[in-house]
């Protein structure tokens, strides 16, 4: 992106060659102090945790990398998926020299952090997932019932139409409007918006989002049953959630070894943005434990 990365205070930025992708970093906290994967969800990108960057940046080593496609990470035009948004931080380790992180994750990032506890669980201390879902959704007449929540996400994946809608003024005249609570000015969402202008990030999003069809569809077929997840995990959800169901969430019990499931009443789905004292103290509880 031409546009200028937004300056935080305490937050440096550096690009990493990482899985044969240019990364953008953002970085606070200590060098030696244990090391954080901070991973964004759609519509954003690094910005989104400037806030618990604040909050922990005494106590660890805070890594916040744009997803590819997103914010000023390269978009190379493939690998928009959750099997290789996780390979790319475990490529982002290597390059770093890290042996292993905890991870928190929020919406496609806290996908992503599912991922990688399942499949790459040697390089994963402790996770905190924030609004995103668990592999493991038990199907019924219920929870089928809910998916008229993801109703966005067939208009994104659509061929055209997804894209001139991402560079349209959609996003943030509609889209981040829809959640229970209005955590964003104007200037925030122009921040986050903008990027999707960009042909080629908005064809990542469409990407990621017919990705998204295959989960679903991954979830009917159980696919993920024969999986595990072994890292100690915090799931922190907002109930008021208008694209994610709290129905989605049982499931798990049988799948995991050490998962715990918290319910935020008066949160939606940007719970980052709307609780940063919440989540900065339920990560820093979580992981020191």
């Amino acid at each position: 992106m031409a546009d200028e990365i937004p300056a935080v205070e305490g937050v440096e930025h550096r690009f990493v060659d990482a899985n044969g992708l240019r990364v953008h970093v953002a970085e606070a906290g200590a060098q030696g102090a244990p090391p954080v994967l901070l991973l964004h969800g759609w519509p954003q990108h690094w910005y989104m945790w400037r806030r618990v960057m604040a909050g922990l940046r005494g106590e660890y080593r805070l890594l916040a990398p744009d997803l590819r496609g997103f914010g000023w990470t390269e978009a190379p035009g493939d690998g928009y998926d959750g099997e290789t948004f996780a390979a790319d931080q475990v490529a982002l380790l290597d390059a770093l020299g890290l042996e292993r992180a905890h991870v928190v994750g929020h919406d496609w990032g806290g996908w992503t952090a599912m991922l990688m506890g399942i499949r790459h669980s040697d390089r994963v201390e402790r996770m905190v997932v924030c609004n995103a879902p668990h592999p493991w959704s038990r199907l019924s007449p219920r929870v089928v019932a809910e998916l008229w929540r993801s109703w966005y996400t067939w208009l994104i994946a659509t061929p055209v139409l997804g894209r001139r809608l991402l560079q349209s003024e959609w996003i943030g005249r509609q889209y981040m409007r829809m959640n229970a609570a209005l955590p964003f000015d104007a200037e925030e969402v122009e921040i986050y918006a903008r990027s999707f202008r960009e042909p080629a990030r908005a064809q990542a999003a469409v990407e990621l989002y017919r990705y998204y069809q295959r989960v679903v569809l991954d979830t009917v077929r159980g696919a993920w049953r024969s999986h595990r997840l072994s890292r100690p995990t915090l799931l922190l959800f907002g109930e008021r959630d208008t694209s994610l169901s709290t129905r989605l969430l049982p499931g798990y019990e049988s799948h995991a070894d050490d998962m715990r499931v918290e319910l935020v009443p008066d949160s939606g789905h940007f719970i980052v943005d709307e609780k940063p004292d919440l989540v900065i103290a339920r990560t820093r509880d979580w992981l020191s434990r």
